[in-house]
């Protein structure tokens, strides 16, 4: 990931953008400044951006149907408004200074901007907002102004962001003109909150609750055959049984196989000749990267309705952390780094793999072939992977005081973690998850 100056000076957090059906439909990248009082250079900001999110990846517009859906919306103006093309990134920039940078940058297609209700209503304002949306940059609503907006200029507007708490005070319908723009729910911190956001008829969720209670003991004796055959691999690669006992578990399963090989041969892994089968992945890559493939087919095996809410947010856990264990090591042994990092890959993608696999860690653990400092991370009990999986954490709760905390306790920078950041966010699209 190329170093852009422009990383040392803000801090960043990200979310998922959720539909109806659980899609996720875009990346929410909130993005603070490291000091309110410092200039802010919106056009690097953007081209460090452009790295994960480059302008070709933009869709050609957005649908009607999204832009003037009704609220509450019926189930078949739901389905309708979720199929519609997104850009794929949304900018929360998290001070008026910086996104008065930005607008003045000239986002490209790709970019969504957030802009605060109390702007959106200062003529001041218009004449940009209007040169934006003439420009193709869709323009998002956040929180309810205090007077009406005149329909011109609501018209520029293709969403309106509603926190929770702010639903909760506001008058139910929406105050004139803002209830006719389709809603993206904020703020929802469980699955309840969630699921109440959709049927108040919002199209979109920001963000996914993580941390919900742990899940109650399932009392199952062993796992789904799925999950069990991606258990057996990973066992089999620990103690290096030989290829063809471990070809013959794979075949129980050929979906399992195909999807493994979709991503050893994606972008992501940066392979030169395409992998053709699971013996060929061993003899080009050898047995300790292989694990952290399985670590990922374990949790796409996961299933449900909040299955790609879940995998989204393992995936990015674990590349970050292996971003930031290959950052923080960097200087060290080139063998134990590549380890360490590993391992932290693998403790980011099991972090949710509760949840995922709808049983504790209790029961999950035992069953898992996985290192001592992994266990310790995942049962909360400490070990050098936790700080790690709390600055994580940080990033997704999008907690500007939280970030900087951890980030000082592990002496990292803000341009080291928000390459970091970059990096894994840029990887998990390669692999189209």
């Amino acid at each position: 990931m190329q170093d852009h100056p422009v990383l040392s000076q803000v801090v960043f957090g990200y979310c998922p953008m959720i539909d109806i059906q659980r899609r996720v439909v875009a990346t929410r990248l909130t993005v603070f400044p490291e000091r309110p009082d410092a200039a802010a250079d919106g056009a690097a900001l953007l081209r460090a951006i452009e790295t994960v999110w480059p302008p070709d990846d933009s869709p050609a517009a957005v649908s009607a149907p999204l832009r003037l859906a009704p609220r509450p919306l019926d189930p078949a103006a739901v389905a309708k408004c979720a199929a519609a093309a997104l850009p794929p990134v949304v900018l929360n920039l998290a001070g008026e200074a910086l996104l008065r940078a930005v607008m003045a940058a000239a986002p490209g297609p790709q970019v969504m901007i957030e802009v605060p209700a109390f702007m959106a209503g200062d003529p001041d304002h218009a004449a940009v907002l209007r040169k934006l949306h003439g420009e193709g940059t869709v323009l998002l609503l956040k929180g309810c102004p205090l007077a009406p907006l005149p329909a011109d200029l609501l018209g520029l507007f293709s969403h309106s962001i509603i926190d929770v708490s702010e639903e909760r005070r506001i008058a139910t319908p929406l105050p004139p003109g803002v209830g006719q723009i389709a809603t993206v729910q904020a703020g929802a911190r469980t699955s309840t909150e969630i699921e109440a956001a959709f049927q108040r008829g919002a199209v979109t969720v920001m963000g996914w609750p993580l941390d919900d209670a742990a899940p109650p003991g399932s009392g199952r004796k062993s796992a789904p055959s799925e999950i069990g055959v991606v258990l057996e691999l990973i066992e089999g690669v620990n103690r290096e049984a030989p290829v063809p006992q471990l070809e013959a578990v794979l075949r129980r399963d050929p979906a399992l196989a195909f999807r493994l090989l979709r991503y050893l041969n994606s972008p992501a892994f940066g392979l030169t000749a395409e992998i053709t089968s699971f013996g060929h992945a061993l003899a080009m890559l050898g047995y300790r990267p292989l694990k952290r493939w399985l670590a990922l087919l374990l949790a796409s095996s996961a299933k449900g309705t909040n299955a790609q809410p879940l995998l989204y947010a393992a995936v990015r856990r674990g590349l970050l952390l292996e971003a930031l264990g290959r950052e923080a090591g960097s200087d060290g042994d080139s063998q134990m780094q590549a380890e360490t990092s590993g391992e932290m890959f693998i403790c980011g993608i099991f972090s949710l793999l509760d949840h995922m696999l709808r049983q504790p860690f209790s029961e999950l653990l035992p069953n898992m072939p996985v290192p001592e400092r992994v266990q310790q991370a995942l049962t909360g009990s400490g070990g050098p992977y936790q700080i790690y999986l709390d600055l994580v954490r940080a990033i997704e709760q999008e907690s500007i005081f939280d970030v900087r905390e951890c980030s000082e306790r592990l002496l990292l920078g803000p341009a080291v973690v928000n390459r970091a950041v970059l990096k894994a966010l840029h990887t998990a699209r390669q692999l189209d998850i």
